[in-house]
């Protein structure tokens, strides 16, 4: 493989997980930590709702293990508006609020869009154009998360492929499955989990997901998140298939 699986889930603070993925008992200002030792990447949620100070990035980085990724939800403020061109001013608030501080634990960057919004190739084309290519030194990689079926174009794949940025594959969902090689790294959310399985997807579930993300790796980095479905096996799903990828 060309590069690295990564494998994760949404967050960390859940109720449910709590008797479930985490210990009974576990501190829940501990569960970070947890999770981190258990999983290979965490894709913050938070952020797409929320700023961030610099100590909070600090902190999260220190109480996880080398090696380990945190995704990052770009914010709504970027995303949810009729002209993306004007969006300039809330990506450079959103990338200066302390991304920085992850420092090696930083990865890619999961830009989301609502399902009403509509392809337009010149409005987006200038949105990409605003995402910066670094942070204080530091690499970014940006993915872009569409929902609405007019993307299902060459013309936006096209504009994907001239920005650098992966266009996340929505898995198990009702949302447009795109997978198209357009960077150096591919970016997947699975939301299909069922609640009376104990592992989240069954076996032959599991194995073709962990098939998909070799291939996936074979042309870059691949993050994979268990994020949407029943919410409360996602880290099994996820631990499952971080055992199957090897």
């Amino acid at each position: 493989m060309a590069g690295k699986i990564r494998i994760g889930i949404g967050g960390w603070t859940f109720e449910p997980w709590r008797g479930v993925f985490y210990p009974k008992g576990h501190p829940q200002k501990r569960e970070l930590e947890f999770a981190s030792r258990k999983l290979t990447s965490i894709e913050i949620n938070g952020t797409y709702y929320s700023t961030f100070k610099p100590a909070s990035w600090s902190k999260w980085r220190e109480e996880t293990p080398d090696g380990f990724v945190f995704a990052i939800k770009g914010s709504r403020f970027c995303t949810n508006r009729r002209v993306l061109a004007e969006a300039g001013e809330s990506v450079a608030r959103f990338v200066g609020q302390g991304l920085a501080e992850l420092k090696d634990r930083l990865g890619p960057i999961n830009w989301q869009f609502m399902g009403t919004k509509k392809f337009d190739a010149e409005d987006f084309g200038a949105f990409l154009k605003l995402l910066p290519r670094e942070v204080k030194g530091l690499k970014l990689r940006h993915a872009v998360e569409v929902r609405h079926e007019s993307f299902k174009t060459e013309a936006f794949y096209d504009l994907a492929r001239e920005h650098e940025v992966a266009i996340v594959y929505a898995g198990d969902s009702e949302f447009p499955e795109i997978d198209q090689s357009t960077t150096d790294f591919a970016y997947a959310r699975l939301m299909g989990t069922q609640e009376d399985v104990e592992t989240g997807y069954k076996k032959a579930a599991l194995e073709s997901w962990a098939k998909q993300a070799k291939t996936w790796a074979r042309r870059g980095d691949a993050f994979v998140y268990v994020i949407s479905g029943a919410k409360v096996r996602n880290p099994a799903a996820a631990r499952a298939l971080i055992e199957r990828v090897g």
